[in-house]
């Protein structure tokens, strides 16, 4: 099999490498780029684990393959901190609500949520909402009840409101 020359930003970096066309992005994010934020847990898509945005949105780097972000815009986890090294809004409402155990999935719903939590609307969101958005992510630890919690406290924060009545 030919290798293929690409080239990617991860994270606002730009990586070119000769690769296998088989080369599952996962493993260039991990062994290419050397971020290893982003977990490989079941390599079927069904975890989320492996969730990266690209452009902007969040993909499962298990199901593609690196040559598909030829071109492309990638976010890992390890872009999600404050300039200043500081948590961001979810890390944060993460941490102070116990949102994680083991923190093996936590990337995967970190990249997973925080567009969703960038763009709901604190009045109208509700535990189902909340719930909808994490869906394809699973976790074996938490019982997701602390997730949705945090995911409710990044919200009203990200968005300066709160709800009446919680």
């Amino acid at each position: 099999m030919s290798k293929r020359a690409i080239a990617l930003e991860i994270n606002g970096v730009r990586y070119e490498r000769t690769v296998e066309p088989r080369l599952l992005l996962s493993d260039f994010i991990r062994h290419e780029a050397g971020l290893t934020g982003t977990h490989v847990g079941c390599e079927h898509g069904v975890c989320g684990a492996c969730t990266v945005q690209l452009d902007g949105e969040p993909v499962r780097s298990c199901l593609m393959f690196a040559v598909q972000a030829q071109g492309r815009a990638l976010r890992t986890v390890e872009a999600m901190a404050a300039p200043d090294g500081g948590l961001s809004v979810l890390q944060q409402a993460f941490h102070e609500v116990h949102g994680l155990q083991c923190g093996f999935c936590t990337p995967g719903f970190l990249m997973t949520l925080e567009p969703f939590v960038e763009k709901a609307d604190p009045a109208s969101l509700d535990e189902r909402t909340i719930r909808e958005a994490l869906a394809g992510n699973l976790c074996r630890c938490t019982g997701y009840q602390n997730i949705v919690a945090a995911v409710r406290l990044a919200v009203e924060r990200q968005h300066g409101a709160g709800r009446n009545g919680g």
